[in-house]
């Protein structure tokens, strides 16, 4: 037999080669993934903060025509403290206005026939209380009711607390009329105002320099005027309290 020829083989001196994605790759992958959950969280943090604070704030009422009203829960149902560990920041003009809200609700709340006829709701200019006509007068008069003093009384504990100013708004249906002595609902809503005013006045002590009062007559109805539960809604007195630097009617 002739002697077998043997071929060397050849030396592969290149790294050798691994199966699937590089190293480098998967890093790659992993940094990317974690950015963009980063900017996720980003944007959802940036649309809580917004909600939150129209929620804080409530939105613009119409100057004319029927007002939009809110449920009472909105906004006086979160502390400062439980707003500010969900992410929202409040100033210190805000946080006033929230302490100040929540105290007159709970002030009103603990009144079963107030809670029936008073609200509580925060506006952009401060904090508005409203008050149905029924529980501090009666029919077609602008004389205080026995018992009225005690939602006047609880305004008065406000402003003997906080550097607020109260501006006093009063408000008739399409209606109501107070007969001779108050020939219009704009005498009557007038009267209103300025009885209320006179209370805090001359009973609690206040500056007169610190409140205004204003009558609307029928002019601002909250709901149409085509029911008489409607009606009742829209003849109130309100008591918007607000900074002394905010000028307000």
């Amino acid at each position: 037999m002739g002697e077998q020829i043997q071929i060397p083989k050849r030396k592969d001196d290149g790294p050798e080669v691994q199966e699937g994605l590089p190293e480098w790759m998967a890093t790659f992958a992993d940094m990317m993934t974690l950015l963009l959950c980063f900017f996720v969280l980003l944007l959802s943090f940036a649309n809580q903060d917004l909600a939150n604070f129209r929620t804080l704030m409530g939105s613009i009422r119409d100057a004319f025509g029927v007002q939009k009203e809110r449920p009472q829960a909105t906004f006086a149902a979160y502390s400062p403290t439980r707003l500010e560990s969900k992410g929202v920041k409040l100033n210190q003009d805000q946080r006033v206005v929230l302490d100040l809200t929540m105290q007159l609700r709970a002030l009103v709340e603990d009144d079963t026939e107030l809670k029936r006829s008073a609200g509580v709701t925060a506006e952009r200019e401060g904090v508005l209380v409203r008050v149905e006509s029924a529980y501090l007068f009666d029919q077609g008069k602008a004389s205080l009711r026995p018992g009225s003093e005690k939602m006047l009384e609880n305004v008065l504990k406000i402003l003997k607390e906080y550097n607020f100013n109260c501006v006093i708004r009063g408000h008739t249906d399409d209606r109501e009329e107070g007969g001779s002595l108050y020939p219009s609902n704009w005498e009557l809503s007038s009267a209103r105002a300025a009885a209320a005013l006179r209370w805090l006045v001359e009973k609690g002590g206040i500056e007169a320099r610190r409140l205004k009062a204003v009558g609307y007559a029928g002019t601002r109805p909250l709901v149409p005027n085509d029911r008489a539960e409607d009606r009742t809604r829209n003849r109130r007195v309100e008591f918007l309290l607000h900074r002394p630097e905010t000028e307000t009617w």
